[in-house]
């Protein structure tokens, strides 16, 4: 999943790409750093109540040194990161 940063003076906004070219715009709700990694919880711009957030990890282009936003495919690493953001995000 590739990412690319909007400058947008409210939100934090990115174009995400998926495995299909598809483009979608999502606004950062929250970040958090585990065990030195960033972890970054976005939701969709859209006008969908029901959409749910996305969590990635941020990792580095090994080529250019860039941020890029990449799927959590460990499922222990998702829950635990998971876990955590409903939490940050969620706690009343």
């Amino acid at each position: 999943m590739a990412n690319e940063k909007q400058n947008n003076e409210e939100d934090e906004i990115f174009t995400l790409t998926d495995e299909n070219g598809d483009e979608s715009d999502f606004a950062l709700i929250g970040s958090h750093e585990q065990d030195g990694v960033m972890y970054v919880a976005l939701m969709p711009v859209n006008d969908n109540e029901n959409a749910e957030y996305v969590i990635l990890r941020v990792d580095q282009e090994p080529d250019s040194g860039e941020e890029i936003l990449v799927t959590i495919d460990d499922d222990d690493e998702f829950d635990r990161i998971a876990d955590i953001f409903d939490d940050i995000l969620f706690d009343d």
